[in-house]
């Protein structure tokens, strides 16, 4: 069963789609205040080729120094609209994080290890009741040709909250959310140290992103303070880090799905409010190395249909926007479709990649606010216009992955 309480899939040949990306012009609600900047001025003068493909071209993900962010006086409002507004890629990366590069590293040099324990001990970390979406997964998730997907291992785990709740009747309904966290404390203690700190500096650097999104919004839509996205995600115990390794792959491996612009993570737009991602990193023998292949990396479709490659710095932190947080802000933070394309050629064989994302949602219980003009799974909208986080959740697996198994 795919782990999917983070992403929706996309049908790019639904009216859905080409309704909500395409003819943006008839759809998209109108922008704040500041003035739209156009996506071409961001575009570097980096290409890449893809086989056979026209080559794509490389954007530089807008940038916001950490001393700029912490300051709540400061207008950033222009450089939220750059990247997260109608026009942008929905995404933006934070520079200067006191700690991180240190805690990225720690955390990531470790999911070599964690990928390496018998399988045994692996077994003992999954939960197949929260659909693997606590613990270890490996295997669980499918291709988008319907495959298993045995390409990389996940690990899943709360990184504020160990227990989030004691409510058995919460557990059994919403077990992706509420169920409590398996860490490997004989086998791989320091996996948990690690995991928390760099979870907790992503979540608190977040909810600086969230603070001035809000003051961006309400320059366009009237909101009380806790209806923000910096109040959701305070009060959430929803969060979610997952901690990503992706084996090392055989070049027989990399020619067969290194063509595909998702042959490491399908085409999806994530389904809950902000999430953080660090760089990934890569290693040849347990050893750093660069990325080996220019034309991987994360893609991303923009409002106007472009698909094109978003970079930022091994040092930055990035943030972008899930499908909630478009829905609750009427349009003017927008979510877009991306994946990761593996690495191929014969530089890539024997490199395996390590990540980690932390999926910022509203907590199980949280009412969320539907306008009238949502369009965005508006089928699933009801009639009063009133669905909690955990429900509206609830039907998008069923939407996507049928009824609970």
């Amino acid at each position: 069963m795919p782990s999917l309480l983070y992403k929706s899939l996309i049908d790019y040949n639904s009216p859905l789609f080409r309704t909500q990306f395409h003819n943006v012009s008839a759809a998209s609600p109108p922008s704040p205040p500041p003035p739209n900047r156009n996506l071409s001025c961001r575009i570097t003068s980096q290409s890449m080729s893809c086989s056979s493909e026209t080559p794509l071209p490389t954007l530089r993900t807008v940038t916001i120094p950490y001393y700029d962010l912490k300051d709540k006086d400061a207008d950033l409002s222009l450089k939220i609209e750059e990247g997260f507004g109608p026009n942008g890629l929905g995404i933006l990366s934070i520079t200067d994080v006191p700690e991180f590069p240190s805690l990225r590293r720690n955390l990531l040099y470790l999911s070599s290890r964690l990928a390496a324990l018998p399988e045994d001990v692996k077994k003992e970390l999954e939960d197949p009741q929260s659909r693997y979406n606590f613990g270890w997964s490996h295997g669980k998730e499918q291709l988008e040709s319907g495959k298993p997907d045995l390409l990389k291992g996940s690990f899943y785990a709360n990184p504020l909250i160990d227990v989030p709740t004691n409510d058995t009747y919460l557990i059994q309904r919403y077990p992706s959310y509420c169920g409590a966290n398996i860490w490997p404390q004989a086998a791989l203690p320091e996996l948990e140290v690690a995991f928390k700190a760099l979870g907790k500096l992503i979540f608190d650097v977040g909810l600086m992103v969230a603070y001035h999104c809000d003051q961006y919004v309400s320059r366009g839509m009237k909101m009380r303070k806790d209806e923000g996205l910096e109040q959701i995600l305070l009060r959430s115990r929803c969060h979610k880090g997952r901690l990503l390794y992706y084996f090392p792959a055989q070049l027989s491996n990399h020619e067969e799905n290194g063509d595909s612009m998702s042959s490491w993570c399908g085409w999806h737009t994530d389904h809950g409010s902000l999430t953080g991602l660090t760089c990934a990193m890569f290693k040849r023998n347990d050893v750093e190395i660069s990325c080996p292949d220019s034309a991987a990396g994360l893609y991303i479709r923009t409002r106007s249909g472009e698909i094109v490659k978003a970079t930022f710095g091994e040092n930055e932190i990035a943030y972008q926007i899930g499908e909630t947080t478009e829905i609750l802000s009427q349009g003017y933070l927008c979510a877009t479709p991306h994946s990761v394309r593996a690495p191929k050629g014969k530089e890539a064989s024997g490199v395996d990649r390590s990540t980690f994302a932390l999926f910022m949602q509203p907590d199980w219980d949280e009412k969320l606010k539907f306008s009238e003009d949502v369009y965005i799974h508006k089928e699933l909208i009801p009639s009063n216009d009133s669905l909690t986080f955990g429900e509206y959740s609830e039907m998008l697996l069923d939407k996507y992955y049928h009824k609970k198994t």
